[in-house]
């Protein structure tokens, strides 16, 4: 699906609430996934039928240090306004390239505090657990995309802006169109790092 279609999506949803433009999943440890009519979110365990689902971690990069760390990347969202803004910078991307399970339209996911809650239709629940930490791979999908997700702020620290990470805690169908309800944690709100 690309911005073009997307947009449509969007607008033909009527979406005045945050909510799910695309889902999508990959069985091997491909960078982009394919995108699907739906997918089934099972409890501490992440996205059924793909590569990163597991209660330890999946992503290579976190095996070679630990394979017995939890996997606190079960679920990558990312929000659709992110493909809009690259696309404007002559990035032609489509939903399931950056290798997101979910794309998002609406929702500031990276102003989230870490432990939100997405309520995501009727059952499924994900706890934010943190910031996707861009890899060498990026630049390899795109040359240039790297500097363009992972740039610096005005205090000179590094801003990471392709999505989130989260862990099923309420398992469930998603598919496009659902809605977003975030539930954030009790004060003192904790800002989001890298997962």
């Amino acid at each position: 699906m690309d911005i073009v279609q997307e947009t449509y999506l969007r607008k033909k949803l009527r979406c005045s609430m945050p909510s799910i433009l695309s889902v999508s999943r990959s069985r091997l440890h491909d960078f982009s996934k394919a995108n699907e009519d739906h997918l089934v979110l099972v409890e501490n365990y992440g996205v059924e039928g793909d590569a990163h689902a597991g209660e330890t971690v999946k992503h290579r990069s976190r095996v070679a240090v630990d394979p017995s760390q939890p996997n606190l990347r079960q679920v990558h969202l990312l929000h659709h306004e992110l493909l809009a803004s690259l696309a404007d910078k002559g990035f032609d991307l489509k939903a399931g390239d950056l290798g997101e399970n979910i794309l998002t339209s609406g929702i500031d996911l990276l102003g989230l505090p870490t432990d939100t809650v997405l309520a995501i239709g009727a059952d499924v629940k994900l706890r934010v657990t943190g910031l996707r930490n861009p890899c060498a791979q990026i630049e390899s999908f795109r040359t240039g995309l790297l500097q363009e997700v992972v740039t610096r702020g005005a205090d000179g620290n590094l801003v990471r802006k392709a999505g989130i990470m989260s862990v099923v805690v309420a398992g469930g169908i998603v598919k496009p169109g659902d809605e977003i309800r975030a539930i954030l944690p009790d004060l003192p709100h904790l800002p989001l790092e890298r997962v």
